[in-house]
């Protein structure tokens, strides 16, 4: 059964405030998924030592990887990474809209990824939105249009996935399942696995929506002590089957 992990990994700085790339290596590593999306990745960036974050925890983890910089300080770069150890290409990654003049913003992107399980080819897209409503509402609307998830070559089995900044009650959410069908309420999971922050998860805005071709077998939380402190997010896992028919 494949298994999806997202995972907003906040640089790979913890709760306790250290960098410890090797630490979200091992939350992830422990439950073995095959296609990994990671919001807040590092890249070459001096606060967290120069290091590319998304090749080292691929390597770690022994995965290919595409990483989409949604933000350029010169040589530094920051954004979002889908990893996987089964076949892939990259189709698309992007900036999606934001609010011009809102002061503290950061750009956000997009990543469109094709993984072939077994003998379907799964859609996956990765995502980071941003903090204002406005900003999230755009964001949605572009995510659902013609570029990405409402692209001619988006056919067939489909998944999205990441860090909304979104509770179920808002605008960009209710945008989203108009499109695709969010995969705890396809479990009818009460309560719902909550992601945010790590220490006392109280708020559900890392989400996974599917579209009909994929069914849901469980979506989980990692509650290690280890998951607690790497991350001020847990990382959510979600197992699926790809339908036949």
């Amino acid at each position: 059964m494949p298994r999806l992990l997202t995972y907003n990994v906040h640089r790979c700085v913890g709760v306790d405030r250290k960098l410890d790339v090797g630490r979200i290596a091992g939350v992830i590593g422990e439950y073995q998924p095959d296609i990994v999306c990671l919001q807040e990745l590092d890249v070459g960036r001096a606060r967290t030592g120069y290091v590319d974050q998304a090749q080292s925890i691929a390597d770690k983890l022994a995965m290919s990887y595409h990483f989409h910089p949604a933000m350029k300080v010169e040589a530094e770069l920051y954004g979002d990474a889908i990893l996987t150890h089964l076949p892939e290409r990259l189709i698309r990654s992007g900036p999606l809209p934001t609010i011009r003049g809102v002061p503290g913003l950061e750009p956000r992107g997009a990543l469109w990824v094709e993984v072939e399980i077994g003998e379907a080819r799964l859609n996956v897209f990765n995502t980071h939105f941003g903090l204002v409503p406005r900003e999230q509402r755009l964001q949605a609307a572009a995510l659902t249009g013609e570029q990405w998830l409402g692209h001619a070559d988006c056919e067939g089995p489909t998944l999205l996935t990441g860090d909304f900044n979104a509770t179920s009650v808002t605008r960009p959410y209710q945008t989203l399942v108009r499109k695709l069908a969010d995969a705890q309420r396809l479990l009818g999971l009460k309560p719902s696995v909550k992601t945010f922050p790590s220490g006392f998860p109280a708020i559900r805005i890392d989400h996974c929506f599917v579209s009909p071709h994929i069914e849901i077998k469980a979506v989980s939380a990692p509650f290690s002590p280890l998951a607690r402190i790497a991350s001020d997010h847990l990382p959510l896992i979600v197992d699926f089957e790809i339908r036949t028919s």
